[in-house]
């Protein structure tokens, strides 16, 4: 059962890249990435990887792609706006062709590995817990130098907009 719901999911995935590529909306592109980061948070859900499954869904499907649908809502792009495009779907032809040998490659390099036990491993594998319990012990000063990092960022770029916003309103 497993192995059908990862074959359904990839599939789904690669429907959702595919769509992203061919169609000429950006609506009906960013549906098809909705599509995708959906199937590869299932992917997560089937590796028993609670907290990557929760942060996909939540910050990909969730946070971002209603950022980027507001977004291209909100520039109301017509299809007369779009660059053209004559030879989108010959390029995209063309670098399947070019990458199909690089993947039969992998294909024959994963066939050839030899046979492991490939059954779920322990309970609490990806866990929130776990994460946590990991990140702070291991981890803390790297973790708290991000955390200073993108507080340092995100004043930067307060203060970029406020100067920029006045120095609009001034002339």
């Amino acid at each position: 059962m497993i192995d059908i719901l990862f074959i359904g999911l990839s599939f789904m995935a690669i429907a959702g890249g595919i769509t992203m590529l061919t169609h000429k909306q950006p609506m009906y592109a960013a549906l098809g990435l909705l599509i995708s980061i959906l199937a590869v948070s299932g992917l997560f859900a089937l590796l028993s990887a609670t907290f990557l499954f929760m942060v996909q869904i939540i910050v990909y499907a969730g946070a971002i792609m209603t950022l980027l649908l507001f977004i291209l809502m909100f520039l109301n792009i017509d299809e007369h706006d779009m660059p053209q495009e004559p030879k989108k779907v010959r390029n995209i032809i063309i670098g399947a062709i070019v990458m199909l040998p690089l993947n039969i490659v992998i294909l024959k390099a994963v066939s050839a590995l030899p046979e492991k036990d490939m059954s779920i491993i322990e309970n609490n594998f990806g866990g929130i817990k776990e994460l946590g319990m990991l990140l702070y012990q291991n981890w803390l000063i790297s973790f708290e130098l991000i955390s200073i990092l993108l507080l340092v960022a995100l004043v930067g770029a307060v203060v970029l907009a406020k100067r920029k916003k006045s120095r609009g309103t001034q002339s």
